[in-house]
C-alpha cells in the first residue's frame, strides 16, 4: 500500500522500487501461518491468469497454487483455478464454516473491496500491511468509503531498511457508546 492508502497497481510503483530480502522474509513468514486463501472476483480472475505459469522459484506461486482458495463471487459459476471453490452464500455463516475447520490462518492477498468489506462487517481477523513510502495520488484505496470510524489496535510493526513499514493492526472491540 503506498503511503496516501493506494492499492492498485503496486506493481507500477511498489515492487520494483521497495521488493527486498527484508520483505521477502515478511511476506514468506505469513505464507507459513497460512493453508488456505480468500480472494474477490477480480483478483481471482487476474491471479488465476499469472499464478499457475509461475515456477516454485517465485514467492507465494507455490502457496497460492496448492492451498484451498475460496473465492467470493455471485457472477462466476465455474472456477477454473486447482483446488478453487464459490462461495457464493451468506459471507458470515461460509466464513466462520471455514474458520472452523483444522489448520492455520486464511491469507487474503489482494482484494481490496474484500478486505475492506471483511473490515467493515468486522469479519477480518488481522489487518496485515506493508506501507511503501511513496504517495501515488490516484488509484483504488483499501479504505475508500469509509464514513464512521475503524478503532483499529496495533499488534505488530516494524520498519524496514528500504523505509516499508510493515504493520499488523486488529479491529478494536467497542463496549458500546460511553
Amino acid at each position: 500500500m503506498s503511503l496516501d492508502g493506494v492499492v492498485e497497481s503496486p506493481g507500477e510503483w511498489g515492487f520494483s522500487r521497495y521488493f527486498n530480502d527484508e520483505l521477502r522474509k515478511g511476506i514468506a513468514d505469513g505464507i507459513a501461518q497460512a493453508d488456505a486463501v480468500l480472494l474477490g472476483r477480480r483478483t481471482y480472475l487476474e491471479f488465476a491468469q499469472t499464478w499457475p505459469r509461475q515456477g516454485s522459484e517465485v514467492l507465494m506461486a507455490d502457496f497460492l497454487n496448492n492451498s484451498p482458495k475460496y473465492v467470493v463471487s455471485s457472477t462466476l459459476e465455474t472456477l477454473e483455478w486447482n483446488n478453487s471453490h464459490l462461495v457464493t452464500g451468506d459471507l458470515s455463516e461460509e466464513l466462520a464454516e471455514l474458520k472452523a475447520q483444522p489448520g492455520k490462518n486464511i491469507l487474503v492477498p489482494g482484494s481490496p473491496s474484500l478486505v475492506l468489506s471483511l473490515l467493515l462487517d468486522g469479519l477480518l481477523d488481522e489487518l496485515s500491511l506493508n506501507i511503501c513510502p511513496v504517495v501515488v495520488g490516484s488509484g483504488k484505496r483499501l479504505f475508500e468509503g469509509v464514513t464512521d470510524p475503524l478503532r483499529l489496535q496495533l499488534v505488530d510493526s516494524t520498519t524496514l531498511s528500504n523505509g516499508v513499514i510493515g504493520v499488523t493492526y486488529r479491529l478494536e472491540v467497542s463496549d458500546g457508546p460511553k
